[in-house]
């Protein structure tokens, strides 16, 4: 931090601070809620009624709509003030955190809503208001209502496809759906003054390659949690309570908060693109040993390839999240960023949705034939794993899709700021074309 002659710090310093540690709070908030909903899913089943199939949609509806207006609302900032926006967003985490009651499961959303609002008065003081008065005042909301026209099919049909048959009428309708809308939404970029998504960045393989590389890292992070949530807590598998559970899970955090750190120094020896694939491969490994899984394992056989499959898709995340800015001029750097932001949400949506059907579908043929719950769990499990660990092994072909970039000089703190926020967002490492925010309507 730098200071004054005095040794106070500056203005400048202040909203650094500021801005940082809103930036903390509400990343804590949002990622925490989205970890503990699937962690809960078994509870909140139990209390309502629904089947889990069913309440899987709650993991995944949350992502989709991230996905949806994520760049939008960068849009939004942009015009309306940044400041004004994010504070907007947290009353809004704030009040559907209060349509719950307070005991059970429900309490979580009180804790959170309670950190949310605290963020709200340390960003008035603190965080500056910033907006791009060179920016169009338009906003693209039929690119942000196609994108979810795109998804929402897509993963109405790999969820119920099996259920519906893969060649039904309605499963056949949402997959037509899904192609309308992705050619209607390349039509509309094509034409609207401030498209949601520049088409000519789609056009840089870099940038295509790591955005995707981050998708299947989200995609395989959220589908693991998932299974392991359910597994975990079945009286048939480790019968454990949705507190043991969410504590069973930590190693795996710990692996990529340990991972963080050494990103950049092994990229800056090794290149991207061999720390990427590593780092996929490492993964494939920790999901393949998934594949054996039996209902005679308990938990502890269960931490060492949590590890490292935690590590491995902290590998892979960094430096996919670093390229995916990197291969932009600077004027780009905030659409690269909000495009790679995306395909974290659009991976986290998707492979939850198709993992949660393959697990509740072999689950189910094996429970039919006669199988005991426990074997037909671990079976479930199993085949789960060997489809992530197949999705997982094509990170290591989309490593070649990036290029040979490496850093200009020794890494930073931004460096290092960008490696550690990996796991939940892609942070620029360089400034933006535009001074005051990040360009083109996109969080940075």
């Amino acid at each position: 931090m730098n200071g004054a002659a005095d040794g106070k710090p500056t203005a400048s310093a202040r909203a650094s601070t500021g801005v940082l540690a809103a930036t903390c709070v509400s990343a804590f908030v949002v990622n925490a809620n989205t970890s503990a909903v699937s962690i809960l899913l078994p509870a909140i089943s139990e209390d309502t009624g629904a089947s889990l199939a069913t309440l899987q949609w709650a993991v995944t509806g949350y992502s989709l709509v991230g996905a949806a207006v994520i760049v939008t609302s960068g849009a939004l900032g942009d015009i309306f003030g940044r400041r004004r926006i994010f504070i907007g967003g947290l009353l809004l985490f704030v009040a559907s955190c209060l349509l719950v009651d307070v005991t059970g499961w429900q309490g979580l959303f009180w804790i959170d809503a309670g950190i949310a609002a605290v963020c709200v008065p340390l960003t008035l003081r603190t965080v500056p208001e910033s907006r791009d008065p060179s920016r169009p005042r338009s906003v693209d909301l039929a690119g942000t209502a196609l994108v979810a026209a795109v998804l929402v099919p897509f993963v109405f049909a790999v969820t119920e496809g099996a259920d519906w048959g893969w060649l039904s009428v309605p499963t056949l309708a949402c997959f037509v759906i899904s192609a309308v809308a992705v050619a209607g939404f390349v039509m509309v970029e094509k034409r609207v003054r401030t498209p949601l998504i520049d088409p000519a960045l789609l056009h840089n393989k870099i940038l295509v390659g790591s955005s995707v590389a981050i998708l299947v890292v989200a995609g395989c992070i959220n589908a693991v949690m998932y299974v392991c949530s359910l597994y975990f807590q079945n009286l048939d598998g480790l019968g454990m309570t949705p507190l043991e559970a969410g504590v069973a899970t930590l190693p795996a955090a710990a692996g990529i908060v340990v991972t963080a750190p050494l990103i950049t120094r092994f990229v800056d020896r090794l290149g991207a693109r061999k720390v990427i694939a590593g780092g996929f491969g490492i993964a494939t490994v920790g999901l393949a040993v998934f594949a054996f899984v039996e209902a005679s394992w308990g938990y502890a056989t269960f931490v060492v390839p949590l590890v490292v499959l935690a590590v491995g898709l902290g590998l892979a995340n960094g430096p996919s999240s670093s390229v995916a800015t990197a291969c932009v001029t600077d004027d780009q750097v905030g659409a690269a960023s909000g495009i790679s932001n995306m395909g974290r949400y659009v991976g986290a949506a998707v492979l939850t949705a198709v993992t949660a059907a393959l697990f509740d579908s072999v689950y189910t043929h094996q429970y039919t034939s006669g199988t005991a719950v426990a074997d037909a769990l671990a079976a479930g499990f199993s085949r789960a794993a060997i489809g992530l660990a197949l999705f997982c092994a094509s990170g290591i072909a989309l490593a070649l899709l990036v290029g040979r970039i490496r850093p200009t000089g020794p890494p930073t703190a931004a460096h290092y700021a960008a490696a550690a926020a990996a796991g939940s967002h892609t942070l620029p490492t360089r400034p933006t074309a535009e001074t005051t925010g990040p360009a083109n309507g996109t969080p940075a």
